[in-house]
């Protein structure tokens, strides 16, 4: 009888290691991709992540499984920040603060491009993906700046995504150097039309 609580919690213990293992060999995988392309070899990113070679293969038994799992943990981060940065700065900050992140995720899909334009099956559910993740999280955010009179409030968050994405991208896949410049030039342009308080607040990056 004594033993139950120790038998119930060693489970959620290994749970726990469980995930930070799995966190570990995702960002590993992404920065190894990033470095060294998508073909790098699966031993490099074992061993940043401190896990066994056979933890890799035993999770993702084929490349293009961890290249999808990386992704998909890129678009879930990005997404779930959308409910943590209102908490921690006015609406349009939180906004121009979540489009950076959002270029940031653009980045990593470039690093993986090779990859992505394979015409591979196993990717072709991604860009849904991408779209239920992160449509909403922008919406919820521009409707936010909308009341607080930083932006106009018919701006859509489908037609806003591409928008910075192609202003990411440039010739060869490759962000322009005045990227951000230019993304927050369009957040510049949403205040248009916007009255309030709010218009003249300065946005610390």
């Amino acid at each position: 009888m004594t033993s139950k609580p120790e038998d119930s919690g060693a489970p959620r213990r290994m749970r726990a290691d469980a995930r930070q293992k799995m966190t570990a060999l995702l960002e590993a995988a992404l920065e190894v991709f990033a470095k060294s392309g998508v073909n790098a070899p699966v031993r490099e990113i074992a061993e940043k992540a401190g896990v066994g070679l056979g933890t890799v293969y035993r999770h993702f038994p084929q490349r293009s499984d961890l290249i999808v799992a990386v992704l998909q943990k890129g678009a879930d981060s990005c997404a779930e920040a959308a409910a943590v940065l209102p908490t921690q700065y006015e609406p349009g900050e939180a906004l121009t603060r979540w489009i950076h992140l959002f270029m940031d995720f653009v980045a990593s899909k470039r690093g993986l491009a090779t990859a992505l334009q394979s015409g591979d099956p196993a990717y072709a559910a991604l860009p849904a993906y991408f779209s239920s993740r992160m449509v909403p999280a922008l919406k919820s955010l521009l409707e936010t700046a909308a009341e607080a009179k930083f932006i106009r409030p018919d701006v859509d968050a489908n037609d806003l995504l591409p928008v910075i994405v192609g202003l990411c991208l440039g010739p060869n896949e490759e962000e322009p150097p005045y990227a951000r410049k230019m993304v927050d030039m369009l957040v510049d342009g949403m205040r248009f039309g916007a009255t309030g308080k709010s218009d003249g607040q300065q946005i610390q990056r």
